[in-house]
């Protein structure tokens, strides 16, 4: 199974074209493309990339914002340095306190995008793997309640199943607009959603 599925991967349209543009991941044309459609990350912005290793989205990020802009990509692998001087790296828990903390030092301040594409270790089995995938979600909602400027833009990864209806309806309480989508570089063998809020409503 697992080789086969390397085998199947090597030759899946995404992963040699993350190979051939020199991207960290496959997972960077998702961004992209949804990033494409609802402009959730402008020129200027500062970035907080949660659970970013390899830095897919990292990488994407920071072409977006460009030199004015700042990317603080955070997981507890480390991340292969980037070239722009506008990359900070921070290693640990996002869902620390400690590593909170940090993130407010390096940020001075608060963020105008969060943007994670993290899972949580998977089990097998379903409902305690579903379980887990909610609680990482009420976290990175958690952080951009603490984190996130008025008005600012949220995207990350969540998975349909039990409990994903009460995390919508939770975010749909603190943006002004909040859709799904699947951009067409996801596997479509894959369950995941991408969960979009915009406007955040820092005082609601």
């Amino acid at each position: 199974m697992g080789k086969r599925w390397q085998i199947e991967k090597k030759k899946e349209h995404y992963y040699r074209s993350a190979k051939k543009e020199n991207y960290r991941s496959r997972a960077s044309y998702k961004l992209q493309q949804i990033n494409n459609k609802y402009k959730i990350i402008k020129a200027g912005d500062v970035v907080l990339d949660l659970g970013a290793a390899p830095g897919g989205w990292t990488q994407v990020a920071l072409q977006q914002v460009g030199k004015e802009g700042k990317v603080i990509a955070v997981d507890l692998k480390r991340i292969k340095p980037f070239k722009e001087s506008n990359f900070y790296f921070i290693q640990g828990d996002f869902t620390q306190k400690e590593i909170q903390d940090t993130i407010i030092q390096k940020i001075d301040g608060k963020v105008e995008v969060i943007i994670c594409d993290a899972s949580p270790s998977l089990y097998g089995i379903k409902d305690i793997d579903q379980q887990r995938t909610m609680n990482l979600g009420e976290n990175v909602l958690k952080i951009a309640n603490y984190l996130l400027k008025d008005k600012g833009n949220l995207l990350m990864k969540s998975f349909q199943g039990s409990g994903y209806e009460d995390l919508l309806k939770k975010i749909k309480k603190r943006f002004k607009v909040v859709k799904t989508t699947k951009p067409p570089s996801s596997r479509k063998s894959s369950s995941e959603m991408y969960l979009i809020a915009l406007g955040f409503k820092a005082n609601s």
